[in-house]
C-alpha cells in the first residue's frame, strides 16, 4: 500500500463529517469524558502552539471514545476583544467583518488536522446569543449582590479620548499615538470576586496532584491570604490642618505587628485620596505635584520595573504606640490596590522599606534581635527573634510579640486583628466597542437599572467606525438613548463593555448542553450536572492566574445562583509548554514562525501531529527540528508500506504463541508492549512520545519475523493504538483490514510477557567478560557449566576458586 495523504486525509474528513462521528450522545447513562483544549482567539491564523495545543486534547479524546467513553470535546472562538478594533483600524475594516472571516479560515485550518470536534456545539463569543445569555447572568449576578459600582483611576489619553489597558501603556505614554497617559478617575462595575477568596483559596487542596504544583502555588500567591493587624494612624495637629481638616487619619495592615516599634515613616500610594487633595489644592511645590503626577502615569507593571522612588508630603502622623512623629511619605512602590494604599514602613527588617529609608536617609531603628543575622545597618534583618527596644513588649519572641501587640490594640480599640487577601474585586468595565455591552441602564429618577431579561440581548450596533478615538457607543447618534425599565422615562444605557475574559469564565458549561436548548438557557443543568466537571483541561501556563481563578469563580457563583452544581471546572489540568525555533518562543517579529498550513500542504496533517506529540512530552518546551519532521513521515510511511503482511479480519487473530519463533514471540511481545504504554500514558502524564518511540520499536520487530498472523495482530493493536495520534492513516489501515472493528478497548495478552529464556552476565573477578542466554527453569549447577564453557578463554591456565551465581542477573567465576 503506497502512502498517499493528500487523498487519505480528505476523504476521512468528510466520512467523520458525515456520520457525526464526534458528536456527543445524549445518554446519560453512559460513563461520560469531557475533554477541552483553551478555545482559540480568532486572530487570523492558526500557529505550532495551537497544533500543539489541540492534537494533545485530540489524542485524549480520541482514546477516550476507543475505550467506550461518551465523549464531549467541543471547540469555539473566543472572539471578542482590542486586537479586532486594532484591526479595524489597520485595515479600515469593521471588528465584526474582521472577526468572523478569520474564524471561518482558522476552522478550515483546524478541519485539516483532523481534530475530532463536535461540529455542532461550536459557537463564538461575539454571537448575539452568547450574549444574550451572559447579560442574563450579569443580570442574575447583580441580583444576588455581587457586582457594584464604584470609581477608579484608569489610564487615559486624552489624544485619544479613551482607557487603556495597562500593557497599552509604555512608559508613561500611549502606545498608539505617544501622547502622556494621565491617570483619570472614571465609574466601573466590579465583581465580588473577594467574596470567595477563601473559597477559592481552600479548593485548591481539591486539585492537587490533578493541576500542576506551579499553578496551584501561583493561585495561592494572587489569593494572598494573610493575617495582620489593622490600625489607624492619625495626623499630626498640623497636618490636619494643612489639610483643612478634610481628613485625620488613615488605615494600613501589616502581618509584621512584633516590629511596630521600628516604624520610621508611613508611605501612601501616589492614587491615595490624601496625595490627590494634596494635589488637587496645590498644598505642595510645582515641582513635587509634577513628580507626583509622573509616578501616576506609571501603571503598577511599570513602577514594579522603575527604581523606587517617592518625596515628602511635609505632613506627619502618630505613632499609636510611641505617640511620637512619623513622617509621611509618597512612593511609587505602594499600590492602591493593596491594604488601601498605605504602609507602615519599618527598615529594619523590610528590604523594600529599607532600600527606600537609605536612598532618603530616613531612620532606620532595630525592633527584632536575631542571634544568627546580626543587625548592623548595611542590610535589612528580616528574618524572626525577639523583640527590642519595643518598651514593655521587649523580650518577646517574634510569634508572642504579634500575638501580644495584636491584643493590646484591640483591648484599647486601636486596631483589630484581620485577615486580608491580596485578591482584589475584579474590574470588567471596558471603553470599547467590541465586546459583550454591560446591561445596565441610568435613569435619573431610579438610578443604576438592570435591563429587563425580556429585552435581552442589548446588542452592538454595526453602524460604526473604529477610529482609535473615543468609545463608538458612547458617541453613537442613538444606540445609547432609551427607557426606564422601571419608570418609562427618558434613560441612557451603559456603554460600557465587559471585559473579555468575563465570556471565557462560564463557555465551558455553553458546550455542555445539545444545541436544540441554546436558544433558551445559557445552558441546561441536567446536561451540566452530567458533563461537568471537565476530565481533562488544556491550555498555556499562561492563563494561569486571571483565565482559571475566573473560571473557578464564575463555576462557584452560577453553583450558587443554581443554575449548575460543581464547585470546580476542571478536575485535572495539564498545561503544555511553548514551540520554540532556534530556541526562542516562535513569533513574526524574530522570523522564527513555521506555518502549520506549510508542513501540512508537504507532509500531511498526521505527520505534524505525530511530531508536535513525539518531540517532547506535552509540559515540556519543544524544539522545532525539520529532520525530526521528515522522520515523523518517513515512519507512517513505512507503517503503511508493510500492510500487505497482514490479513483482512474483524477480529484480532487467534496465535499459538508457545508455537511461534523466537523472532515472532519477540514481536508479539513489543507489540504488547505498546499496548501496555498506551494504557498507562492515558492515565494522567499523557507521555505520547514514549508511546510512539514503543510504537516503532513494535514495527522493527514485526519487520524481523515473517508471521502473518502476527503481523495482522500486531497492525490489529498499532492502528489502534497509534489512531489518537495519526488518526486518518490509521482510519485508513484499520479500514482496509479489520472493517473499523479494532477501534476498541483491546485486552493485554499476558502469555506474550512470560520469559522461557533470559540472558546473564558473566564475570570473572568482577569483570564482565560474556553473557549467556539460558532457559528459565535450567538448575543452577548446568547454568554454571554453561557459563564455564561461554568463557572458556577467559579460564585457559586458571584455577577457579569461587563460582557465585546471582539469580536472573549473572554468573562470577574469582579466579587466581
Amino acid at each position: 500500500m503506497e502512502y498517499n495523504f493528500k487523498d487519505i486525509e480528505p476523504k476521512w474528513q468528510k466520512y467523520w463529517k458525515e456520520n457525526n462521528s464526534f458528536e456527543p450522545k445524549n445518554d446519560f447513562t453512559k460513563e461520560k469524558k469531557y475533554i477541552l483544549s483553551m478555545f482559540p482567539y480568532p486572530s487570523g491564523k492558526i500557529h505550532m502552539g495551537h497544533v500543539r495545543n489541540y492534537s494533545i486534547g485530540d489524542a485524549i479524546a480520541r482514546n477516550s471514545r476507543k475505550n467506550g467513553y461518551n465523549v464531549l470535546h467541543p471547540i469555539g472562538w473566543d472572539s471578542f476583544g482590542m486586537p479586532a478594533e486594532n484591526a479595524a483600524i489597520k485595515h479600515k475594516t469593521h471588528p465584526k467583518k474582521w472577526t468572523y472571516e478569520n474564524i471561518d479560515y482558522m476552522r478550515k485550518e483546524l478541519d485539516t488536522l483532523g481534530l475530532s470536534f463536535s461540529k455542532k456545539r461550536e459557537f463564538s463569543t461575539s454571537d448575539t446569543l452568547y450574549t444574550k445569555h451572559e447579560q442574563k447572568i450579569f443580570i442574575d449576578m447583580y441580583k444576588k449582590g455581587l457586582v457594584y459600582q464604584k470609581s477608579a483611576s484608569l489610564n487615559w489619553c486624552d489624544t485619544c479620548q479613551t482607557v487603556l489597558a495597562n500593557e497599552q501603556v509604555e512608559d508613561g505614554k500611549c502606545w498608539r499615538c505617544d501622547s502622556d497617559v494621565v491617570q483619570k478617575d472614571m465609574a466601573g462595575y466590579y465583581l465580588k470576586i473577594t467574596q470567595y477568596a477563601q473559597e477559592l483559596l481552600d479548593d485548591l487542596k481539591k486539585l492537587e496532584s490533578k493541576w500542576p504544583s506551579q499553578v496551584l502555588t501561583m493561585q495561592e500567591n494572587w489569593i494572598g491570604r494573610s493575617e495582620g493587624l489593622e490600625f489607624d494612624f492619625s495626623l499630626s495637629s498640623d497636618s490636619k490642618k494643612k489639610l483643612n481638616d478634610k481628613f485625620d487619619k488613615f488605615r494600613v495592615f501589616t502581618t509584621r505587628p512584633d516590629t511596630i516599634y521600628g516604624v520610621s515613616y508611613s508611605a501612601l500610594a501616589p492614587e491615595h485620596e490624601i496625595v490627590k487633595f494634596l494635589v488637587e489644592h496645590k498644598l505642595l511645590s510645582d515641582e513635587k505635584i509634577k513628580k507626583i503626577k509622573d509616578m501616576q502615569r506609571l501603571s503598577a507593571r511599570d513602577r514594579s520595573m522603575v527604581e523606587k522612588e517617592g518625596l515628602y508630603l511635609e505632613l506627619d502622623v502618630v505613632h499609636p504606640l510611641t505617640k511620637k512623629k512619623v513622617p509621611l511619605w509618597v512612593a511609587n512602590f505602594v499600590l492602591i490596590e493593596y491594604g488601601g494604599g498605605a504602609v507602615m514602613a519599618v527598615p529594619a527588617h523590610d528590604e523594600r522599606d529599607f532600600e527606600f529609608a537609605k536612598k532618603y536617609d530616613l531612620s532606620i531603628i532595630q525592633s527584632i534581635e536575631n542571634k544568627k543575622q546580626k543587625f548592623d545597618g548595611s542590610c535589612a534583618m528580616t528574618q524572626y527573634g525577639f523583640m527590642v527596644n519595643s518598651g514593655n513588649f521587649t523580650g518577646l519572641s517574634s510569634s508572642d510579640g504579634k500575638v501580644a501587640i495584636t491584643e493590646y490594640f484591640e483591648k484599647n480599640r486601636l486596631g483589630k486583628k484581620v485577615v486580608n487577601y491580596k485578591l482584589r474585586d475584579w474590574g470588567i468595565s471596558r471603553q470599547r466597542y467590541w465586546g459583550a455591552p454591560i446591561p445596565m441602564i441610568h435613569c435619573e429618577k431610579c438610578g443604576l437599572v438592570p435591563v429587563a431579561k425580556e429585552n435581552l440581548p442589548v446588542a452592538l450596533p454595526d453602524d460604526i467606525e473604529i477610529t482609535g478615538e473615543g468609545n463608538p457607543l458612547q458617541t453613537h447618534p442613538t444606540w445609547k438613548y432609551t427607557k426606564c425599565p422601571k419608570c418609562g422615562s427618558d434613560a441612557l444605557r451603559e456603554t460600557d463593555t465587559m471585559d473579555t475574559f468575563f465570556q471565557s469564565s462560564w463557555y465551558f458549561l455553553r458546550y455542555t448542553t445539545d444545541p436544540s436548548l441554546w436558544e433558551e438557557v445559557p445552558f441546561d443543568k441536567k446536561s451540566s450536572d452530567y458533563w461537568m466537571s471537565v476530565d481533562q483541561y488544556v491550555g498555556g501556563i499562561e492563563h494561569a492566574i486571571l483565565h482559571l481563578l475566573y473560571a473557578r469563580f464564575f463555576t462557584k457563583v452560577l453553583r450558587d445562583i443554581g443554575m449548575q452544581s460543581s464547585d470546580e471546572p476542571f478536575k485535572n489540568l495539564l498545561t503544555q509548554g511553548m514551540v520554540l525555533k532556534d530556541g526562542s518562543k516562535m513569533s513574526k517579529s524574530k522570523g522564527n514562525t513555521v506555518d502549520p498550513d506549510e508542513i501540512i500542504s508537504r507532509y500531511g496533517a498526521d505527520t505534524a501531529r505525530l511530531f508536535i506529540l513525539f518531540a517532547a512530552p506535552p509540559q515540556k518546551e519543544l524544539e522545532w527540528n525539520d529532520s525530526a519532521v521528515e522522520g515523523a513521515f518517513k515512519f507512517i510511511k513505512r507503517f503503511v508500506s508493510r500492510v500487505q503482511m497482514a490479513s483482512k479480519s474483524e477480529k484480532i487473530p487467534t496465535i499459538e504463541h508457545i508455537k511461534l519463533s523466537k523472532e515472532s514471540k519477540y514481536a508479539r511481545k513489543k507489540v504488547y508492549e505498546a499496548l501496555k504504554k498506551s494504557n498507562e500514558i492515558f492515565e494522567g502524564t499523557y507521555t505520547f512520545n514514549t508511546l510512539i518511540a514503543s510504537s516503532m520499536e513494535a514495527l522493527n520487530a514485526l519487520n524481523q519475523q515473517d508471521n502473518s498472523s502476527v503481523w495482522s495482530e500486531g497492525y490489529f493493536v498499532l492502528s489502534n493504538i497509534l489512531e489518537p495520534i495519526i488518526p486518518h492513516v490509521c482510519w485508513e489501515i484499520s479500514d482496509l483490514l479489520f472493517g473499523l472493528k479494532n477501534f476498541t478497548k483491546i485486552p493485554l495478552c499476558e502469555e506474550v510477557f512470560e520469559e522461557e529464556s533470559i540472558i546473564l552476565a558473566i564475570t570473572i573477578n568482577g569483570k564482565k567478560r560474556a553473557q549467556i542466554e539460558v532457559g528459565i527453569d535450567l538448575q543452577k549447577e548446568d547454568i554454571i557449566d554453561k557459563a564455564k564453557e561461554e568463557a572458556g578463554k577467559w579460564l585457559e591456565d586458571k584455577i577457579i576458586i569461587k563460582e557465585i551465581f546471582v539469580p536472573g542477573k549473572l554468573v562470577n567465576l574469582v579466579v587466581k
